[in-house]
């Protein structure tokens, strides 16, 4: 597999965002789809997929705890594009269960138990999710964490045994901002009151001036502690 993901990178070496993901949609058809949590990053993707390649499935992961800003950057999203977003939820029985056995706010408790949390909230779904795929896509960049700086555009993702790819992993911060004013895309507006990255409310906070882009995320942990799962460093 490693030979694959050589050749994919060699294949799209030289290609903007947009090209890149109607390569990988010519390539893998209905065997691949794009993750989005409706952070700028996807929202941008979720733009470049339905002008170049609308055949894509897109969806998202609910983990029951998101901030209802979220929701409404769904809604106004699935009619901007007139396109649907799939959503999946986490399996009933096994949250009922963590949070039986070690609270409501567990993630807060150690670094094993917030990962429990992100596993039955995020991984499980994503893995249902993926079913029958051979790819999938992300809107990772290298600046957005140090446990992000050395990845390809297109990777070999262990975990879930596909394809990974990553469109916009060179992208700035201001070239991002740049391509979201510029084609109005719609956008979670606390991303505007210091939020640059945002997942679960009880995980998220808004940052400092001068503070890592992930500083928010899970910030009562180490810095090279801050991933959920779905993407391993």
């Amino acid at each position: 597999m490693n030979a694959q993901v050589v050749e994919l990178n060699k294949a799209v070496a030289g290609l903007d965002a947009a090209e890149i993901l109607k390569y990988a949609s010519d390539l893998f058809g209905k065997e691949i789809a794009f993750a989005t949590s409706l952070g700028l990053e996807d929202q941008a993707i979720t733009h470049m997929i339905v002008k170049a390649c609308p055949e894509m499935r897109i969806f998202t992961l609910d983990t029951g705890r998101l901030y209802q800003e979220v929701y409404d950057l769904l809604d106004k999203t699935q009619a901007r594009y007139s396109h649907k977003i799939e959503v999946y939820f986490p399996d009933t029985a096994a949250v009922e269960q963590m949070v039986n056995e070690h609270g409501i706010n567990l993630f807060y408790d150690s670094v094993e138990k917030r990962k429990l949390c992100c596993h039955i909230r995020k991984t499980q779904p994503l893995k249902r999710a993926l079913k029958g795929c051979k790819a999938w896509v992300t809107g990772l960049r290298k600046e957005q964490s140090v446990t992000r700086t050395n990845l390809q555009t297109v990777e070999w993702d262990e975990l879930n045994g596909l394809i990974k790819i990553n469109p916009l992993l060179d992208w700035t911060e201001k070239q991002l901002r740049d391509f979201i004013d510029q084609h109005h895309i719609p956008y979670n507006p606390l991303h505007d009151q210091g939020f640059p990255s945002i997942g679960c409310q009880p995980c998220t906070r808004a940052i400092q001036p001068g503070e890592d882009v992930r500083a928010g995320r899970w910030w009562w942990e180490r810095p090279d502690q801050k991933e959920c799962g779905l993407h391993q460093a």
